[in-house]
C-alpha cells in the first residue's frame, strides 16, 4: 500500500459504503492521509450509471466523491469474497457502510461480528431513518429525507411548491456527521483501547441541519414556512433589484442597515422608528422593500458591491458555479486540483479545510470499478505480519 501523509496516515479504512452520504466521508479521510479501500459489488457503485455529465464517460457524480481510494470488487454471496470482505475489516481501523440495517449481519459484516475480532474498531452505519425497527424498514434516499424532515416546506417561493435544495445537502451533512463521529471515536479509543459503533442517519442530520428553523418549532412553537429567499429573523437578508440585476444583500445587524442606507443616500430608513431595529425590519419588511428597491433603482450591480462592500455592508453577485469557481480561484483559495496523468487529469473541488503543518494530499484519482483488485486480493490473502 501507498504511504500516505496527513493527519490519518496510517489508518485503514474499509469503505463499504455507495452513493454519496458514505462515500463523501471517506473522502474526506482519505484526503487527510487515511489508507481507504472502497469495496463494490459486481456492478459498482451506483454513482457509476449516474451520468451526464461525464468526463471521458466517468460520471463526474462518481468523480465527485472518490479521489484518494483504491477499489475492489467484493461480492459478498461467493463464501470466498465474504472471507476477503471480514478480513479486511479485521484489519482496518475504521468501518464506513450505509447497508440496510441488519443487513450485513447475513455476512457476519455487522459491528457485532467484526468487534469480536477487531475490538478496537470504529463502526460508522449510515442510515435514511435510523436503525429502530420502523426507521431500517424505510429507504434513504436524500429527497425523501429532504421532505420528510421539513427541508421542503421552507424551501421555495412563498406561492410556489415545496422545493428540495439544488445539492443533496443532507447526505452532505450526514458524511460531515460521520467524520465528526469516528473522528471522536478514535479520540476514544485513543484514550481507552476501545473501539465502538457510531451511526448517523439522514433524518437526524436533517434535523440537525435545520438548525434556526428547527428550533423556531422545538424552542418556539413556530412552525416555519416558505418565504424565497428572504429570512424569517433578518431584514435585509435577500437579492435586492438594483439598475441592471439582483445583488446579495446580507444584513446582520442595525450599524450594517444604517450603513447601508448611507451608501443609497437614504439615511432617513434607518432614523425611521419602523426600520431602526433588525426586530421592527422583520415585521415591517413588506413596507420596507420597495423603499429600498427604489434607492437601488440608480446603482449597477458592479458600483453597488463595490460601495456597499468599502463600507462594511455584507453583499455580493449572484453567480453561476461555473462563476463560483471563479470567484474563489480570484480570492487565491484554489478550489480545484488535478489528479492522475498529466496528460489526461481529473480535475476535483480540493479538501475545504487547511492546516498549518498536515495538509490534506491529492494522490490517486477516483478508481475505475476494481481497479486494485488483484492487488487488494493478494494483501488480504497474505498471513499478516
Amino acid at each position: 500500500m501507498e504511504d500516505a501523509t496527513g493527519p490519518l496516515a496510517g489508518l485503514l479504512v474499509a469503505d463499504f459504503s455507495r452513493v454519496l452520504a458514505g462515500p463523501y466521508a471517506t473522502m474526506l479521510l482519505a484526503d487527510l492521509g487515511a489508507e481507504v479501500i472502497k469495496v463494490e459489488g459486481p456492478r459498482g457503485d451506483d454513482t457509476r450509471g449516474w451520468q451526464p455529465p461525464t468526463h471521458d464517460g466517468v460520471a463526474t457524480y462518481y468523480l465527485s466523491v472518490n479521489r484518494n481510494k483504491r477499489s475492489v470488487i467484493l461480492d459478498f454471496n461467493e463464501p470466498a469474497d465474504a472471507a476477503l470482505a471480514r478480513e479486511l475489516a479485521r484489519r482496518a481501523d475504521i468501518v464506513v457502510e450505509n447497508f440496510r440495517p441488519g443487513s450485513l449481519s447475513r455476512w457476519k459484516l455487522d459491528y457485532e461480528s467484526i468487534k469480536t475480532t477487531n475490538p478496537g474498531l470504529i463502526y460508522a452505519s449510515i442510515s435514511g431513518f435510523g436503525s429502530t425497527e420502523k426507521g431500517a424498514a424505510l429507504p434513504g434516499y436524500d429527497l425523501l429525507v429532504q421532505a420528510a424532515s421539513g427541508l421542503m416546506s421552507v424551501t421555495g417561493q412563498p406561492d410556489g411548491p415545496p422545493t428540495k435544495a439544488g445539492v443533496a445537502v443532507v447526505d452532505v451533512t450526514a458524511g460531515l456527521h460521520t467524520v465528526i463521529g469516528v473522528l471522536a471515536a478514535l479520540h476514544h479509543r485513543q484514550q481507552t483501547g476501545h473501539g465502538q459503533h457510531v451511526e448517523v442517519n439522514l433524518l437526524s442530520s436533517a434535523l440537525s441541519g435545520l438548525v434556526n428553523q428547527a428550533s423556531a418549532y422545538v424552542a418556539g412553537g413556530v412552525v416555519p414556512h416558505r418565504m424565497g429567499n428572504a429570512h424569517p429573523s433578518l431584514c435585509p437578508y435577500e437579492p435586492l433589484p438594483c439598475a441592471d440585476g439582483e445583488v446579495i444583500i446580507a444584513v446582520g445587524n442595525d450599524g450594517q442597515f444604517r450603513r447601508l442606507t448611507d451608501v443609497l443616500d437614504a439615511p432617513e430608513l434607518a432614523d425611521d422608528p419602523r426600520f431602526a431595529r433588525n426586530a421592527d425590519r422583520v415585521v415591517n419588511r413588506a413596507a420596507l422593500r420597495p423603499l429600498l428597491e427604489a434607492a437601488l433603482r440608480p446603482f449597477d450591480r458592479h458600483e453597488l458591491v463595490s460601495r456597499l462592500t468599502a463600507a462594511g455592508v455584507p453583499c455580493g453577485p449572484i453567480n453561476s458555479v461555473a462563476d463560483g469557481i471563479t470567484y474563489a480561484e480570484e480570492l487565491g483559495l484554489e478550489p480545484v486540483v488535478e489528479l492522475g496523468r498529466d496528460d489526461a487529469p481529473v480535475r476535483s473541488v480540493r479538501h475545504p479545510i487547511t492546516f498549518s503543518a498536515t495538509p490534506p494530499s491529492y494522490r490517486l484519482p477516483p478508481p475505475g470499478l476494481g481497479e486494485q483488485d488483484a492487488e487488494i486480493r493478494a494483501w488480504l490473502r497474505e498471513r499478516p505480519s
